[in-house]
């Protein structure tokens, strides 16, 4: 493992971008606030380049002004007429600012921030699961979403640096090679410190990046703690215990990290503080008061205006150069970002494909095997089968036998690595994908809830016109009806009360009475379930099954159960074993031939009724 790492941190030290990415990373980011509002983007910069000038006639230029004219009896008229100018010109522009940033922009900012956030969800909806399921592309997945807007604004905020940084030191250059052009000389000296700048700023980088892997711990860590879901296993046992040692864990990661990095950003802010300090403002500011004391060829505002700017365009150069340094920082998080949006899904819909049927169809798989990305071994082996139309076929086995992925198959979540899988016939890459999966009402077995009303997690989509007595007839015949009618609210209830302290916490079986609604409310022609009675009492499992049936009339149902007295009634059954069908058949067929499946049915037969049960 840490030979792992230490080969990890190499990869990371040598990455860097090429400057024409760095510069497109940059416009790339640019282009996401302009096109959201450009307004926002122009007066952003606007408002610098009257800043920048404005702090310089009313900083140093005003203080040489004042005191040389004092100096050489300039009439104060003058001097005051300026500064009422200056002051006027501030009042106006602050003003103006402050309306356009509370008033005007308005919301600008969390626009920007929604539309890129809206780019980033639409795209983690498209790419397929294999992505979530490798690590490299999961840890930029997690970058993007992290730092995209964040970053962008960043860019925002460094070129208007960069602008103000910019218009301060020509000013100020100006004013000081007007006084005395050695003392440039002194204020080019920060440029010969770049080098130890990009080594801070790479060593900024370094170490943020090698810290995202720990925080990821540390947050999971946190959310065992407080959410809902961990809260029984939490207080069994001494996983708490192991949960707080795992969190002295990241922090000990932390602190070596610190180890890591801390000395070396140490001895580069050291090497440019020293430089700027001392070097360059100290020398210029003796060298300007050994012009004005030696032989009278500085005047004393020009040199207190020396010891002044000197400082500022010590200050601004130094800033540039971090400045590009800043670019190089933000292009390499924003590649990131640019990756995983212009990431082309292996799963989509080829340049001829057509809509999938809308009835009820044969389904069918021909020689089909998968691996999963970085498996030695397949899950599934050389599977054929064929399901009718508005047959009604139970998925049993034991637990890794396939079953789960067989059925990620049929919904194309995934592509077969050899053989096809095919729909009236014709091969479900042909189809245009979101006909082909919204011909499948599906009840997961990891089904989640989301913090919302009751009708939105039976729908799960945007509500329509008659909903309301499509919701009422799903959780009638899921059995939740009694639960949901005892609602505060009745189906408006949020369940959760993660942002509702009215919300409702249902039961794990309650829950899944609501996951097993959405079935009923989706007339798709195949409905798939996926241990859709885990969590129910037998009674309510036989009630759910039961109007299951009567509901799916004339269409294809597969289930999957382990509970095989609910196979008992299937058009067929099949048996998979080690990633294969070993068993076909209808219950009584495959009791009378005495293999695995009736030898587990009689097993589980047992630990209801007794070893009587046992024929």
């Amino acid at each position: 493992m840490a030979v792992k790492d230490k080969k990890k941190d190499k990869k990371e030290k040598k990455k860097k971008l090429p400057l024409g990415r760095t510069v497109s990373n940059i416009f790339f980011a640019l282009r996401q606030v302009w096109e959201t509002s450009p307004g926002y983007f122009i007066f952003y910069y606007i408002s610098t380049m009257l800043y920048a000038p404005l702090d310089f006639l009313s900083g140093s230029f005003l203080l040489r002004l004042i005191v040389n004219g004092v100096e050489d009896g300039t009439p104060r008229e003058a001097i005051i007429t300026y500064l009422a100018v200056i002051a006027s010109v501030t009042l106006i522009i602050h003003l103006v600012n402050r309306y356009y940033w509370n008033v005007v922009s308005a919301g600008k900012y969390q626009q920007i921030g929604a539309r890129l956030r809206r780019k980033l969800f639409v795209k983690a909806s498209e790419v397929e699961l294999s992505c979530y399921e490798t690590p490299e592309f999961y840890d930029k997945y997690v970058k993007a979403m992290d730092e995209a807007f964040d970053r962008v604004m960043k860019v925002m905020q460094t070129i208007d640096n960069f602008i103000w940084r910019m218009v301060t030191l020509l000013c100020n250059s100006f004013l000081i090679f007007i006084i005395d052009p050695v003392l440039m000389v002194f204020a080019l000296l920060p440029l010969l410190l770049g080098f130890v700048r990009k080594w801070r700023n790479k060593l900024k980088h370094d170490h943020i990046a090698a810290r995202k892997p720990v925080e990821r711990r540390q947050k999971y860590v946190r959310r065992t703690f407080y959410l809902n879901e961990y809260a029984k296993e939490m207080r069994i046992g001494n996983m708490h215990t192991h949960m707080v040692g795992e969190l002295d864990r990241t922090l000990k990661d932390f602190c070596a990290l610190i180890r890591k990095y801390g000395w070396k950003r140490a001895i580069a802010d050291y090497i440019l503080e020293i430089g700027v300090s001392v070097v360059t403002v100290l020398g210029a500011t003796l060298y300007a008061v050994w012009r004005a004391l030696s032989d009278g060829g500085m005047s004393i505002g020009d040199c207190i205006v020396v010891v002044e700017s000197i400082s500022v365009i010590s200050w601004a150069l130094s800033n540039l150069v971090s400045t590009f340094a800043e670019f190089g920082e933000h292009s390499l998080f924003l590649d990131d970002v640019r990756f995983f949006l212009d990431y082309e899904p292996k799963i989509k819909d080829s340049e001829n494909a057509v809509p999938a049927p809308t009835v009820c169809a044969d389904i069918d798989l021909d020689k089909v095997s998968f691996r999963y990305e970085g498996a030695k071994e397949d899950t599934l082996h050389d599977i054929s089968l064929h399901i009718g139309a508005g047959e009604r076929i139970a998925l049993v086995g034991q637990n890794g036998s396939g079953k789960t992925t067989l059925v990620k198959l049929l919904l194309r979540l995934y592509d077969p690595t050899e053989g096809s899988v095919k729909l009236d016939g014709k091969d479900i890459r042909d189809y245009t994908l979101g006909s082909y999966r919204d011909g499948y009402a599906c009840v997961f077995q990891d089904f989640r809830m989301f913090s919302m009303s009751v009708s939105d997690n039976v729908l799960l989509r945007n509500p329509e016109e008659g909903d309301t007595e499509l919701v009422d007839y799903a959780i009638r015949e899921s059995g939740a009806y009694d639960r949901v009618s005892k609602l505060d609210k009745g189906v408006d209830t949020t369940l959760t009360r993660e942002f509702d302290d009215k919300g409702a916490n249902l039961s794990v079986g309650e829950q899944q009475k609501i996951a097993l609604a959405r079935a009923f409310a989706r007339k798709s022609p195949i409905i798939i379930l996926d241990e859709p009675s885990s969590a129910l009492d037998p009674i309510a499992e036989h009630t759910m099954f039961d109007n299951m049936m009567k509901a799916a009339e004339g269409r294809t149902v597969l289930f999957i159960s382990h509970r095989l007295s609910s196979a008992v009634d299937a058009d067929r059954i099949f048996l998979m074993d080690g990633g294969r069908i070993t068993e076909v058949g209808t219950h009584r067929e495959l009791m009378e031939k005495g293999g695995k499946y009736a030898e587990m049915f009689r097993l589980q037969a047992e630990n209801y009724i007794g070893k009587e049960a046992r024929v």
